[in-house]
């Protein structure tokens, strides 16, 4: 994991520092130089444009700078107010750090130069990623001992391009943020044991119905393919699905108490639909299902204004909402990581908020970031397929928490190892044993 924390966190880090600044800011200054160094393959006679404001960014800048001008490198250093730039090979932008809360306007550039952004573009909010006015997309970005919210949301991955964090002797242990990476899966989701069976992760999945039977059939699929022994679905209309995978078991009703015991976790939510009449049971079934629950789509829109059918659970529960659905559990401010926080506290659940980076909150205020997703996840029915992974890990024994930026992190892989054209929630699902292969490749040597 990598650890995030946000500017005014960074810059209680800064003040608490065992170092000297001038200490620091000679650290700060010589990563940059080392990336500059590295994407220019050398440095002598090669142009460089250094725009450094009056600030901290700035001096890291204006150190790069000297370094680099001992290298060999031909080197002009500019105040952040410059309005045009002579042809380099090389634009090294500390004009402004995360901090920034105005629009900045960054000067017109000659031939297309690479551009180094240090910290964060200079325009790019280091709290939400906004663009603020009109910044210079960098081919890279150094930032120094922790992620901010503002390289991983909103315009900053477009504009960050490659991120770097360099280490110069901060400690950051205080950090409740994290960006999750495939090499922490395998100590997320340990290898099923091997006398498993069937029961030890059965999934309840209360989904579809006979208006969108595809929503059942797509959380049944990735549940089963994502490690679950057995899989029941049920529609909250009786309606039986015919074309159910021969998988999975089909019931006319929700099980009596005994049977529902037997479940290791339950999905409820995509393909329910909203008339009001279904309000009731949702909220009732959401109250009283005595296991880890997953709840997604439909079912978010049920509960968003009665927060006691989740708060009153005693069970862990996960709510998967993408943009649309979450905004009718919050309005407030456009930080994400402020209102995931919110929505987590006031279920008393975790809450995956799916984008194009996912954010994971729990009642304690931690936050997770998982980027392992990509546009082609931006189709119907992939967000079926994410709660049905999630209800999977949930029986397998994960903490919600957990489970959640697991699963989110092999529905990012799953979606990646599909082609890029025609893809469909169900190529997603059925990629997912592919994917989970693949997470685990990547894991850690144990010693």
């Amino acid at each position: 994991m990598i650890p995030v924390l946000s500017p005014e966190e960074m810059a209680s880090v800064d003040a608490s520092a065992a170092e000297s600044v001038d200490t620091l800011i000679a650290r700060a200054g010589f990563a940059v130089s080392r990336t500059a160094r590295s994407m220019l393959g050398g440095l002598y006679g090669k142009r460089i444009a250094v725009i450094a404001g009056r600030g901290n960014n700035g001096a890291d800048g204006r150190v790069a700078a000297r370094l680099l001008s001992r290298g060999g490198a031909r080197v002009v250093v500019h105040d952040s107010d410059v309005e045009t730039l002579a042809p380099v090979d090389l634009v090294i932008d500390a004009a402004f750090g995360t901090g920034l809360s105005r629009n900045y306007v960054a000067p017109r550039l000659v031939g297309v130069p690479k551009v180094l952004a240090v910290d964060v573009p200079s325009g790019i909010a280091g709290t939400t990623g906004e663009r603020l006015g009109s910044p210079l997309k960098a081919d890279r970005t150094v930032t120094f001992e922790a992620l901010k919210p503002g390289h991983l949301l909103g315009d900053g991955p477009d504009w960050c391009g490659d991120v770097e964090v360099a280490s110069i002797g901060l400690d950051v242990s205080c950090a409740s943020m994290d960006l999750l990476e495939l090499i922490d899966f395998d100590e997320l989701v340990p290898p099923q044991a091997r006398d498993t069976h069937k029961w030890r992760s059965a999934v309840l999945a209360i989904a579809g119905s006979a208006a969108m039977p595809g929503a059942g059939r797509l959380v049944c699929s990735a549940t089963l393919r994502a490690g679950a022994g057995y899989v029941a679905r049920v529609g909250l209309d009786g309606v039986r699905d015919e074309c159910l995978l021969d998988e999975c078991v089909q019931l006319g009703e929700v099980p009596d108490p005994p049977t529902l015991r037997r479940f290791a976790s339950a999905v409820i939510g995509p393909g329910l639909g909203l008339d009001p009449s279904t309000s009731e049971k949702v909220r009732g079934l959401c109250a009283q299902l005595p296991m880890p629950l997953v709840v997604d789509a439909d079912a978010l829109h049920h509960l968003a204004e009665v927060p006691g059918s989740v708060t009153v659970r005693t069970e862990p529960t996960v709510m998967t909402p993408h943009a649309g659905e979450f905004s009718t559990l919050y309005s407030g401010s456009s930080d994400l990581v402020a209102a995931v926080r919110s929505v987590a506290s006031t279920f008393e659940a975790v809450v995956l908020l799916k984008g194009s980076t996912t954010l994971i909150g729990e009642p304690s205020g931690r936050v997770r970031f998982v980027d392992s997703g990509d546009q082609r996840l931006a189709t119907a029915g992939t967000g079926d397929v994410l709660s049905g992974v999630i209800s999977a890990l949930l029986a397998r024994g994960l903490g919600a928490f957990d489970a959640a930026g697991a699963g989110a992190m092999v529905h990012g892989l799953a979606g990646r190892l599909c082609s890029a054209e025609g893809l469909i929630a169900s190529d997603v699902a059925e990629a997912l044993p592919r994917a989970f292969d693949e997470a685990r490749r990547v894991a850690p040597e144990q010693p």
